[in-house]
């Protein structure tokens, strides 16, 4: 339990798939080094209890936080360790990001059993992967080529359909795979600025409640924030939240720290692929939401919100 003035346990709220549980672990071993107990508490999530839909025909943003930061607001848990990219630009009341760890593996991958490169795949391959960002930007850099297909399940999950021949090849995220013990099965990977990841991919999040920042927030601040990457990833969680695209909106966006400098470069494509509008700039470490939130308002000005129209439109018919 976490007290006023002193923490003698940290309850560690999660979803309870394998990645999840990995993450939360993780967590719990840096704050074992500093002689903190720790317990575990997974909590099933809307996103996890649907398994037959594609994310975005889920029809809600947060479906893999909500419920664990129900449990955080209600004091069930402690903290909520989050992949940052399931995690909703738009705080909640009473919650704060208190720390993000060092970045792991950011960007996408690819699997196949026959060829190295996507490039490489014969017309009309089926291609598997659960993301429309991902679909759009193969589609705006590749063409119509392959048949772009959804697919749900965890890691093993889908690993399973590609050997079984159900796609010719899987584009999954690189964390994961590493942080699962698959990462004899990355062929290649699809690299920066050709192909963008998602906001905070390969990023932990840790909430805390607001009530809480005394005792847990601070103490997670010196324990586990990693600076250059906390930087990178509010500026490019700035970036999501002014185009108001949500997690599961065609938008890439990816900042790193290069001696000292803040860069970002991002991109929102419309649903179909077809048209594109990106943007790269730089400034300071101490002011990344201003570089996030002024390259997304860049692209709004230069047409853009018609691609956001067009989202929130497909959204409703869902």
């Amino acid at each position: 339990m976490v007290g006023n003035s002193s923490v003698s346990c940290i309850r560690i709220g999660t979803r309870g798939s394998k990645l999840a549980l990995w993450q939360a672990n993780f967590v719990a071993g840096e704050l074992k080094k500093h002689n903190i107990e720790t317990e575990i508490a997974v909590v099933k999530t809307s996103g996890d209890a649907v398994q037959d839909r594609s994310i975005e025909n889920i029809g809600a943003q947060g479906v893999f936080t909500r419920e664990i930061q129900r449990a955080l607001l209600n004091g069930e848990i402690d903290i909520a360790v989050h992949s940052l990219k399931d995690l909703p630009t738009e705080p909640v009341d009473g919650l704060y990001l208190a720390a993000v760890p060092e970045r792991g593996a950011y960007r996408d991958a690819f699997l196949c059993n026959t060829v190295e490169h996507i490039e490489d795949l014969p017309k009309d391959a089926r291609v598997g992967t659960g993301s429309l960002r991902r679909r759009t930007q193969i589609f705006h850099r590749l063409g119509n080529l392959f048949q772009l297909l959804d697919v749900r399940g965890n890691v093993e999950t889908r690993i399973r359909k590609l050997d079984a021949g159900e796609y010719d090849a899987l584009i999954l995220a690189e964390a994961g795979l590493r942080r699962l013990g698959f990462a004899d099965r990355i062929c290649s990977c699809l690299e920066p600025p050709i192909f963008l990841p998602a906001a905070g991919q390969g990023a932990l999040g840790i909430e805390v409640a607001e009530k809480n920042r005394k005792s847990v927030g601070n103490l997670l601040n010196r324990i586990l924030l990693h600076r250059q990457t906390f930087s990178a990833v509010l500026a490019e969680r700035a970036f999501l939240r002014t185009l108001q695209g949500g997690c599961i909106a065609p938008i890439g966006v990816f900042g790193q720290v290069i001696e000292g400098q803040l860069t970002l470069h991002g991109r929102i494509l419309s649903p179909d692929g077809r048209t594109a509008f990106e943007k790269s700039g730089a400034s300071s470490v101490d002011a990344p939401e201003t570089l996030g939130t002024a390259l997304a308002e860049e692209l709004l000005k230069a047409g853009a919100g018609k691609i956001i129209e067009q989202i929130q439109q497909l959204r409703q018919q869902k």
